[in-house]
């Protein structure tokens, strides 16, 4: 399923704006809570299903896309903060855009015209760019954190269900998404997936992750000499590739990628770990631009 931050917001707007009753309101929200919450699992599908029709003592499928390649996941705990910080910082009265120029500090005529390069949240979020910023509220929205105004002007709007996440009682964790080029449509992204899957050499690399490349294909190249193995019986090339792409950091973070089970990591894991670590120079590494 491929939709956006904008398809969310849209989806809101028509059943908040809606003549309808409360009660009919109220059923199409838990609806579109359930398809929304589908769109965002990072868990068994199946299981999902299952459990939205009364039967949720099923274990995980193993045929769904989500148990077929794990979907990476990160400790978006801070990032969630401070975006919900800045809807509330700037008064509850603007989308998602503004709110994504605030957090990156830029000096637009409405921040300037609205003086929020004074208020705290300004400039707090450059760790992340736009579209990483956009995936955080898409997601926000997607699991009833946010609200969006009913009148279809896309302003968010803080909610109660947002209250322990903002004073530090709970923490969030959200799928890592892969960042669209500018100039770059769904359609070419989709088809630029697909050709990575069947080719990850293919892939184009930016010089700091040709670097981890580089190196991860030397450290598993030490490592089959050592252990006079071809070098695929360490890791394939895709499994290196899908390190270069989401940057794990933790057990759970690697044992989510392709060929890497528990013997894998227990054997290699360790030190393929330290070695991307050595090249993480900023937090919350997501993938690159396809």
């Amino acid at each position: 399923m491929v939709y956006g931050l904008q398809d969310v917001l849209f989806l809101r707007q028509m059943l908040e704006s809606s003549q309808a009753e409360d009660r009919y309101k109220q059923v199409e929200r838990q609806k579109l809570e359930a398809m929304l919450g589908l769109c965002e699992i990072t868990t068994c599908r199946r299981q999902v299903l299952l459990s939205y029709f009364g039967e949720p003592d099923h274990p995980p499928c193993g045929n769904c896309d989500t148990c077929l390649e794990p979907v990476p996941v990160w400790d978006a705990t801070d990032a969630a903060r401070k975006a919900l910080s800045a809807v509330y910082r700037s008064g509850q009265r603007f989308g998602v855009n503004h709110v994504v120029d605030i957090l990156l500090g830029q000096e637009t005529d409405k921040v300037l015209q609205n003086q929020h390069q004074r208020i705290s949240t300004w400039g707090i979020g450059k760790e992340l760019d736009r579209n990483q910023w956009r995936s955080v509220f898409r997601q926000l929205v997607a699991r009833g954190l946010l609200n969006v105004d009913a009148e279809g002007h896309g302003v968010l709007l803080l909610n109660d269900r947002c209250r322990g996440l903002l004073r530090g009682e709970e923490t969030i964790e959200l799928r890592k998404d892969p960042r669209i080029p500018s100039g770059k449509g769904k359609k070419d992204y989709r088809s630029a997936a697909r050709r990575d899957r069947a080719n990850p050499a293919m892939r184009r690399l930016e010089p700091a992750e040709e670097n981890l490349w580089e190196d991860l294909r030397a450290l598993r190249k030490r490592l089959a000499q050592e252990q006079d193995v071809p070098p695929y019986v360490i890791f394939h090339d895709a499994t290196l590739m899908e390190m270069v792409i989401y940057r794990p950091q933790t057990e759970q973070q690697m044992r989510s990628l392709s060929g890497i089970g528990e013997r894998k990591f227990d054997l290699y894991g360790e030190a393929f770990l330290a070695l991307i670590e050595e090249h993480q120079t900023a937090p919350n590494a997501w993938v690159r631009p396809v």
